[in-house]
């Protein structure tokens, strides 16, 4: 595992893409969408593209084929997008946790924890159009807290933490976009300033 210092030296190279984890409904899709505006950059979510590909809802590729299945194709995704050059990538909650995830990227990508609770991220999945399949059964709370557990650990190995609770998308996308030029020594490589409103 990288140390800190080390992180913060790899992130002031050029930053030519930022890649958002964090747990489900921590906002990766939304305040990507909005960063990747705000930067003049593309937008990848894993979902959303896995979705496409496959013609199936990622609760029914769960359903059907389940996690692991879901996970190979997200690892595919890292594959051919993880060199991609001014991107924001928004994987899925437990891709940090596959073996080799973070290594498949490319030198100048910078990781930006969502830090979410649990009891924000299952009042935003619970109201949310799209169904989680890891939150399924009696007691989501407790699913979350759970699941959080696992996988804080390896979303330490974000570079950034940014706590998401209680804020707006566009907020944390303004802070991300301001952390990414402060780490790059200016603005992270085909930065628009003329977006930064």
């Amino acid at each position: 595992m990288r140390g800190r210092r080390a992180r913060e030296r790899e992130a002031r190279r050029p930053i030519r893409r930022i890649v958002l984890v964090g747990f489900m409904a921590s906002g990766k899709s939304t305040v990507g969408r909005r960063l990747a505006d705000r930067l003049g950059w593309d937008f990848v979510d894993f979902d959303e593209e896995i979705e496409r590909r496959s013609g199936l809802t990622i609760g029914e590729i769960f359903r059907r084929f389940g996690e692991p299945a879901f996970r190979e194709m997200e690892g595919e995704l890292t594959r051919e997008f993880g060199g991609l050059e001014h991107a924001v990538l928004a994987p899925g909650g437990g891709w940090i946790m596959q073996p080799g995830s973070i290594e498949r990227l490319a030198p100048g990508s910078l990781l930006v924890w969502l830090r979410v609770s649990p009891q924000e991220a299952v009042r935003r999945a619970l109201r949310a159009p799209t169904h989680r399949p890891l939150l399924a059964g009696p007691d989501p709370l407790r699913r979350a807290r759970l699941l959080l557990a696992d996988r804080e650990p390896f979303y330490r190995r974000a570079d950034v933490v940014v706590d998401v609770d209680g804020r707006d998308p566009d907020d944390i996308a303004a802070e991300i976009a301001a952390i990414a030029r402060r780490l790059a020594g200016g603005n992270p490589a085909g930065y628009h300033d003329d977006c930064d409103g």
